[in-house]
């Protein structure tokens, strides 16, 4: 993560946008069960809107100083895992639902994003929800913050056949101007 990224990424306002704009967005009708994955928390403030509406979250970090962070601040209160989306360390059909919110451009290749996906489809449980948010990438802010970062960005209009690819059905995105939204679901057979 670059100085920009890690700047901006931890200021309270990227953190209220996160938990009170794309957070509900995100899952406001969906029933997410009792044992939710957030793949990608980052400096948490999804974590922390996710805690306050399931009983149960476990946070999948790749970077060990944010997930040692994490741990400190959610100890009690959310499980944090430090390790990679495209190899995750739980067993098949661990949890009731699965969420990320503005890392999938972080994923180093469009190949590893579809195996983030495969990754997820195996640890939910049959009939279990995945839903999350992008970024569009859009903007000179944007390019800003990603300078010498990763940034493989999503196409809105090739994520459901993707999704699909991964097994998952019954997928919707919708776009924005400045992000993506998905939603798509692990058969129930």
């Amino acid at each position: 993560m670059n100085r920009i990224r890690y700047w901006y990424c931890s200021r309270e306002a990227w953190k209220r946008h996160v938990a009170e704009n794309l957070v509900p967005a995100a899952i406001d009708g969906l029933d997410l069960g009792e044992d939710v994955l957030e793949i990608g928390p980052g400096f948490g403030p999804a974590t922390q809107a996710l805690a306050a509406r399931v009983k149960r979250v476990t946070a999948l970090e790749i970077d060990p100083l944010l997930a040692r962070s994490l741990r400190e601040r959610f100890a009690g209160r959310a499980d944090i895992v430090e390790g990679s989306a495209t190899a995750m360390p739980f067993a098949d059909g661990s949890f009731s639902a699965a969420t990320c919110f503005t890392m999938l451009h972080h994923v180093p290749s469009r190949a590893e994003q579809d195996q983030l996906f495969a990754e997820v489809r195996r640890v939910l449980r049959p009939g279990a929800p995945f839903a999350g948010t992008d970024s569009t990438g859009r903007g000179l802010s944007f390019a800003l913050l990603h300078v010498n970062d990763t940034k493989v960005l999503i196409d809105p209009h090739g994520l459901t056949p993707r999704l699909e690819a991964a097994g998952f059905e019954g997928v919707t995105v919708s776009a924005g101007r400045d992000s993506i939204g998905f939603c798509a679901r692990r058969p129930k057979t």
